[in-house]
């Protein structure tokens, strides 16, 4: 079996490389979303959604700088342009959103799509024996899960 130079196979790694690009992709349309969310919203709730979306869009870019460098450190390219992001993501634009509990509840949203790609990513880098990926993995879903137990008990459900 052809190895890479960080000594994990070609053909597995070829394939996380493709799904870590999807997860990808969906960050750059959950981070575009929650920025838009944070700049727009309104309301009694305003500063504290204010500064919300602003922690989740921050947190978005590290994710999204984290995951491109994964897929360069397995040997492939991550995606780059906005046109790959939009044909790639199953988290669409999100457009004139100010209401606070929409916004928070897209955010809700955006975690349901993107938590089913990473246990998904976590399943394939732990066959492939990719502790890297499987680590961030792994990171990611436990921030989110508690995310989304936060985000639902301010929405009151």
């Amino acid at each position: 079996m052809a190895k890479n130079r960080i000594g994990l196979s070609k053909v597995e790694t070829k394939e996380l490389s493709e799904k870590l690009n999807v997860l990808l992709a969906n960050y750059h349309l959950f981070y575009q979303n929650t920025r838009g969310f944070h700049w727009n919203i309104t309301g009694e709730k305003f500063f504290e959604l204010h500064l919300k979306f602003e922690e989740i869009y921050n947190d978005s870019l590290i994710k999204i700088d984290e995951i491109a460098e994964r897929i360069l450190t397995l040997g492939y390219t991550p995606l780059h342009t906005f046109s790959d992001y939009l044909a790639q993501s199953s988290i669409k634009e999100a457009r004139n959103i100010s209401e606070g509990k929409q916004a928070v509840q897209m955010v809700l949203d955006g975690y349901s799509t993107l938590l089913p790609l990473e246990r998904e990513l976590l399943e394939l880098s732990a066959k492939a024996e990719d502790e890297g990926t499987n680590a961030l993995m792994s990171d990611y879903i436990r921030e989110q899960e508690k995310l989304v137990w936060m985000y639902t008990a301010f929405l009151g459900k």
